[in-house]
């Protein structure tokens, strides 16, 4: 834990701010936290690896869009 005269630098605040906003916003959402007791570790790990397989879709469609910008760049 930080003492409490620490004061972060504005990337790591931006970082704190978006987790607290996400876990406020999935207590909404799904009613429990990462504190809940009902999900096995191999549920954990498939929640986990869902959460990843989403990420590498994201990653490549943003991976299309650059490669496709490039492209159109170097047309001009």
């Amino acid at each position: 834990m930080a003492s409490k005269d620490f004061k972060p630098d504005s990337v790591v605040q931006e970082i704190v701010d978006r987790f607290l906003t996400r876990a406020e916003f999935g207590k909404a959402k799904y009613g429990t936290d990462l504190d809940r007791q009902d999900l096995s570790l191999l549920d954990w790990i498939t929640h986990f690896r869902e959460e990843m397989m989403d990420g590498l879709l994201y990653i490549t469609r943003i991976e299309h869009e650059l490669r496709r910008k490039e492209r159109y760049r170097d047309w001009e």
